[in-house]
């Protein structure tokens, strides 16, 4: 009985398909009919996907793939959504169609329309019928979809007051301001929408770094072209939004200062000015131009490192007036260490070791009294090893382990293996004045606060030093001016600072690069001379008259 019945079925089965296969239904059988057939042809233009589109598509031509990818470029798609509205039932082969296009352009415009889509079943298959209509309802051979874009008038980046840097005379400032150029694929690509090949951007400096910004939001007017480029109709317009300027820190007198301070300066020097109080540049200035030393100039830091390695013996209990040896040399893990020239000061105070740099101190005590750790957490304290986001790329000051006592001593005094740059060094100096370390800043404050390093982190916080510590670096800085190594330099009344002497390269004797670093009243500054010699003779001097000028 069971048997009979499922033989019954199954005839009955035979006959309704014979039925259907007669009226041309018999489509189901092989695909999916022609609603399937839609839906995959939307989800895959939806994923940018062209080759399966043009396996759904019947007669598609030979640049299918080309056109549909050059449509998405064209229009400068960033997102698009497609989904079917509807699909007709199926007669003699063919179906109509229709879908919904939502295509996110530039600057977040949305502009939506409705498409045809008409299908036929080939050898059981039912496919997409190409024509240009399926990409828009009124697109013809040869034509295409095309967004037009107008640039507003490219914002400016402003000093502190206000003023077109454009208009400066200084190098050092264009080379911070950086050219505009016309992008190159790459660089279109990288930026995305609307940005194409051959327009016009930032190329170097704060234009680059803040592209989109001055730039703003182009206009745009949807169009249907004609091959040779003339437009047949606009089907959309939008409007568009200007760019907003990038103001700077940047202090008109104390930058002109900056240069003319320079300005004799017979080797690759750089100077860094910045305000304590608020972590600001106030001036950046290299000579020659070309390469922004100041900013990405990695040196050994001398002598002018004692500043953090002082701070870091206070901290632990010295006091200015704790006496300490200065002999001509020590030595520390069998290497020795001298003074300069071998001076030999015997058992002075703190502070008057400090005023002469004398490496021996600063070697000796770093071993006994500090060690490693300590120092490094004290450098961190200054911006040592944090990353630097003033609002352009700039290297961070690195204090690296040190294998060794030996290793230890030579990087007590900046030497071995310790690397900074002017800026950093600079930010030494205004966290000596102001009793904080700030991480020093080029651009304002709130858009500096949106900024994030190559890793993703944020400007490192404001460190505050101990009491002791400002007490004392307030008493050792100027003792450098007064009657230390910087005494035979003319300094306006109230200039703190350090000299430096770090050396590079090899041999009994090697060459050293010049340094000087201070402050007066709210102004910081580094000053850096390559292979200038000593600091007293070569940086103090340049100091000296950018702080008489500015």
């Amino acid at each position: 009985m069971r048997r009979s019945r499922a033989l019954i079925g199954a005839v009955t089965a035979v006959a309704v398909l014979a039925v259907l296969a007669g009226a041309g239904a018999f489509w189901f059988l092989r695909g999916d009919g022609p609603d399937g057939a839609a839906q995959r042809f939307v989800a895959a233009w939806q994923r940018g996907d062209a080759a399966a589109m043009r396996a759904l598509t019947a007669g598609a031509p030979a640049d299918f793939d080309q056109r549909v990818t050059r449509m998405r470029d064209d229009l400068g798609v960033v997102r698009q959504r497609y989904t079917v509205s509807s699909v007709g039932d199926p007669d003699g082969g063919k179906a109509g169609g229709s879908y919904h296009a939502e295509l996110t352009l530039a600057g977040n415009r949305t502009w939506t329309y409705e498409g045809r889509m008409p299908l036929v079943e080939r050898d059981g298959e039912w496919l997409v019928e190409w024509s240009p209509q399926v990409l828009y309802p009124t697109l013809k051979e040869g034509q295409r979809l095309r967004a037009s874009r107008a640039f507003p008038d490219r914002a400016a980046v402003l000093d502190a007051d206000g003023g077109d840097l454009r208009s400066s005379p200084s190098g050092s400032v264009a080379q911070l301001v950086g050219p505009l150029g016309p992008a190159s694929a790459e660089t279109a690509k990288k930026l995305g929408a609307p940005y194409r090949a051959g327009d016009q951007v930032g190329a170097d400096g704060l234009q680059r770094q803040y592209e989109r910004r001055l730039a703003g939001t182009p206009a745009l007017a949807v169009q249907v072209v004609a091959a040779d480029g003339s437009v047949v109709t606009t089907l959309k317009r939008f409007g568009g939004a200007a760019g907003q300027p990038v103001r700077t820190t940047l202090d008109p007198k104390v930058q002109r200062a900056a240069g003319e301070a320079l300005a004799d300066a017979t080797k690759p020097a750089s100077l860094v000015a910045l305000r304590p109080s608020t972590g600001e540049i106030l001036a950046v200035a290299n000579k020659p131009g070309g390469y922004n030393r100041a900013l990405m100039g990695r040196y050994p830091p001398g002598s002018t490192f004692k500043v953090v390695t002082s701070a870091a013996l206070v901290a632990g209990g010295l006091r200015v007036t704790s006496p300490v040896g200065c002999p001509a040399t020590t030595v520390v893990g069998g290497r020795t260490f001298k003074n300069y020239q071998r001076e030999d000061f015997g058992t002075v105070p703190f502070r008057q070791a400090f005023a002469h740099s004398c490496n021996t101190t600063m070697a000796r005590l770093t071993v006994d009294r500090l060690g490693e750790k300590r120092l490094a957490q004290v450098a961190a304290q200054f911006g040592f090893n944090a990353p630097i986001i003033a609002g352009l790329p700039a290297v961070r000051a690195s204090f690296p382990a040190t294998k060794d006592e030996t290793a230890l001593a030579a990087a007590s005094m900046g030497q071995g293996e310790v690397l900074t740059s002017p800026l950093n060094m600079a930010s030494v100096a205004a966290a000596a004045a102001g009793g904080t370390w700030r991480s020093p800043r080029l651009v304002d404050a709130a858009l500096a606060a949106q900024a994030l390093d190559a890793g993703g982190r944020k400007p490192e916080p404001p460190h505050r030093l101990e009491p002791a510590v400002r007490t004392a670096l307030r008493s050792l800085m100027p003792a450098v001016v007064s009657e230390g190594t910087a005494s035979k330099v003319t300094f306006p009344s109230g200039t703190a600072g350090k000299t430096g002497t770090a050396e590079f390269g090899s041999g009994e004797e090697p060459p050293t690069h010049a340094w000087f670093i201070g402050y007066r009243g709210d102004l910081a500054f580094a000053v850096v001379v390559e292979d200038g010699g000593t600091g007293a003779e070569a940086a103090a001097p340049i100091a000296a008259k950018f702080l008489r000028g500015a």
